[in-house]
């Protein structure tokens, strides 16, 4: 790796309306609101304790959560490019995996046909994502997972089926966490602090409510027996 490359990997990213200079602390709310997912995380955790904890697929999903928060602190800290991966890649991560568990928990789909499933979902989200790009910009890599929320939810709670209400709330809570994403820099001329904490706050809201839609889903979740 050239000294250029090595550099390009530590050079500042302004992405977004707190950050004023390439400071560690530059953005404090959005560095210390990804809390938000540790406290969903370990939320996660306890309920999967309290169910048994032997549901792996759940509890790799609760980790997964805790990693998120760590990945985004580091992002809206050191705000280089090796930190915004660490961002994004466990998000990518969750979307997918918990796409896969959604299909076999939710669905009852053979995890051959959840596994296809999911690379469609993956391509189609990669194919789309310049067309809604044009609308929403940088946040247009989420619409996909937004869209599969609704989608996932509004299907089960056709069919009656409890995990339904749970997934519907994230995908509506998620619609809200998205808007505030894609304002903060339209509206940082009269809101300096930015918008970006919002999003980490309900964004820990969705994972939150998908984490007990997956613990709760009464297929493919082993229980203890009843006293």
């Amino acid at each position: 790796m050239t000294e250029a490359e090595t550099m390009d990997w530590w050079t500042s990213i302004d992405a977004y309306c707190e950050r004023t200079s390439a400071a560690f602390w530059a953005e404090p709310l959005n560095a210390w609101s990804n809390l938000a997912f540790i406290a969903a995380g370990l939320i996660g955790l306890s309920l999967w304790k309290m169910r048994g904890g032997r549901d792996l697929p759940a509890y790799a999903l609760c980790l997964l959560v805790l990693v998120i928060g760590v990945g985004s602190f580091l992002f809206h800290t050191f705000a280089t490019r090796w930190a915004s991966l660490a961002d994004v890649i466990p998000i990518a991560v969750f979307i997918y995996a918990y796409f896969a568990v959604a299909l076999v928990r939710f669905f009852g789909l053979s995890r051959l046909m959840a596994g296809l499933g999911t690379v469609g979902f993956f391509a189609a989200s990669f194919l789309v994502e310049p067309v809604f790009a044009t609308v929403v910009g940088s946040s247009a890599g989420y619409v996909p997972a937004l869209l599969a929320m609704l989608i996932i939810g509004g299907l089960l709670v056709a069919r009656d089926r409890e995990p339904g209400s749970l997934v519907l709330a994230a995908g509506a809570t998620f619609l809200v966490s998205l808007t505030f994403r894609i304002l903060d820099a339209p509206l940082c001329g009269i809101w300096p602090l930015g918008t970006h904490p919002f999003w980490h706050l309900l964004n820990a809201a969705t994972l939150g409510l998908l984490l007990a839609a997956a613990i709760d889903a009464d297929r493919g979740v082993r229980r203890p027996p009843a006293s």
